[in-house]
């Protein structure tokens, strides 16, 4: 608590009117505005809490938020990248309908299936794309030094 700047605002929730009776007490701490800080801010930034858990979840389980093997900070950085635009992608297309409008025709009710059908369609568009542009693809290889025969 001592590196929070400005002052601190604290909210005690527990589950009856005085602490002898209650059985669940949570403690929070922000050093938000004191004009901010509300009842009902408290609520609903409390509430958003488990959003991010259940990203990191998904991001660590299905994307391979943890799976990295990187040597410096700027691969480490783009390795998050990229994995949050996908995490981002997979789950706008899920929640309009996109992913089962145009990549599956089946119902994608969970993030692995909505995942399944966004591997399967990047898959099959860079296949499609390596067929119209083996020349671009092997000039990319070769100028790593690698040679694409």
């Amino acid at each position: 608590m001592s590196q929070l700047e400005g002052e601190r605002t604290f909210a005690i929730v527990m589950n009856a009117n005085c602490f002898e009776e209650a059985t669940d007490i949570d403690y929070f701490i922000t050093n938000v505005d004191a004009p901010i800080v509300t009842n009902e801010w408290i609520v609903t930034t409390y509430s958003q809490r488990n959003w991010v858990e259940v990203f990191y979840r998904e991001a660590k389980g299905w994307l391979g938020l943890k799976e990295y093997q990187v040597r410096d900070k700027k691969s480490l950085i783009r390795h998050f990248i990229l994995v949050f635009c996908a995490y981002s992608f997979i789950l706008w297309h899920k929640l309009t309908g996109g992913l089962q409008r145009r990549w599956g025709n089946k119902p994608l009710k969970t993030f692995t299936e909505a995942l399944e059908a966004f591997r399967t369609a990047m898959s099959f568009r860079f296949f499609d794309w390596l067929t119209d542009n083996r020349d671009v693809f092997a000039a990319y290889k070769e100028s790593l030094g690698f040679i694409w025969a």
